[in-house]
């Protein structure tokens, strides 16, 4: 499950981070800031898509599996 929680942790790490540096340009443009926060969501939708396959073989590699690279 190592490997499985490390790939968890860089989903969420790359989300919180999404959603401080969106703050951060909220707080610095306020009347921007729907056009900031409906980009952000977009990247934070992003970086969980692109988190899944790093995150599947993870799975596969933790359980015994082979991934997808093999």
């Amino acid at each position: 499950m190592r490997r499985t929680l490390i790939e968890v942790f860089h989903i969420a790490v790359g989300v919180l981070a999404t959603a401080v540096l969106a703050a951060g340009a909220v707080w610095a443009l306020p009347h921007a800031s729907d056009t900031i926060w409906a980009v952000a969501y977009g990247v934070m939708v992003v970086v969980v898509a692109m988190g899944i396959r790093p995150l599947r073989d993870a799975w596969r590699s933790d359980h015994g599996g082979r991934s997808l690279d093999e």
